[in-house]
């Protein structure tokens, strides 16, 4: 009789478990994964930035955005891109612009190094990051975590209020580090910082699934952009700006 009950008991907490899975598994979790379907389906729950709010962009200048996309180099695509979205962002916010791949080095260390603040944090920043943007030759690797670490440790030192980092990359990382193990130690210890991860033309699935976990684990959004207009989508729907000066840019699909 004994065993009988157990074995009943045992009957019963199986089929709760199932229900409970189930039930789970009915509910609509995306875990704010945009990819260049969901542009037009969905609209971005961020609110407008706030007063006082601080966005850095993290640009890749990696020589791999030196390759083609139709008749232009995803670099240019992205300067063009970058032309119009700056402007649009309002004088309350604060921006800086870090960038990596800027320089080979001559040794490995060199080369997972190469990340620098080009433009502090400022009002009215725009015309001083394009002037950097343009200024600045796209040639070595990827060193996304360094970036990283030192967008927290340095270039967010003594900031207050908001922060929020913009990440365009056109490959995973490849210095021996995991961006991705990084943001969850991160969150460890800071919960004032989000992380806006736009994967350009990425097709490696690690890579796309490290850059993915750095930006869900901070409570930032992943943006899949395959194409110039879908990476004209993802930065309107990262900085949450009108869509309506999309129109001011032509971009070449072919």
């Amino acid at each position: 009789m004994k065993k009988i009950k157990i074995i009943a008991a045992f009957i019963f907490l199986f089929y709760t478990l199932c229900a409970q899975n189930q039930a789970f598994a009915d509910k609509n979790f995306d875990y704010n994964l945009y990819t260049p379907e969901s542009f037009q389906k969905e609209k971005s729950e961020k609110a407008q930035f706030e007063d006082g709010s601080n966005v850095l962009f993290i640009m890749d200048f990696s020589n791999s955005m030196n390759e083609k996309m139709g008749g232009k180099t995803k670099l240019q695509i992205a300067l063009e891109t970058l032309t119009v979205i700056l402007p649009k962002i309002p004088n309350t916010v604060k921006t800086g612009l870090r960038v990596y791949g800027h320089k080979v080095g001559f040794t490995y260390l060199d080369g997972c190094m190469a990340s620098k603040l080009a433009v502090p944090f400022g009002a009215n920043n725009a015309d001083r990051i394009l002037g950097a943007l343009y200024n600045t030759r796209a040639m070595g690797w990827t060193p996304i975590t360094y970036s990283l670490k030192q967008a927290v440790n340095a270039d967010f030192a003594g900031v207050q209020g908001k922060k929020h980092i913009v990440l365009l990359s056109d490959g995973g990382e490849n210095c021996d580090e995991s961006p991705c193990t990084y943001a969850i130690e991160l969150m460890k210890l800071r919960d004032d910082i989000s992380i806006d991860v736009i994967a350009f033309d990425i097709d490696d699935i690690d890579a796309n699934s490290q850059l993915r976990c750095a930006a869900v684990t901070t409570r930032g959004k992943f943006y899949s952009a395959n194409t110039p207009h879908q990476l004209l989508d993802s930065l309107f729907e990262s900085l949450n700006i009108d869509k309506s000066v999309k129109g001011t840019i032509k971009v070449n699909e072919n």
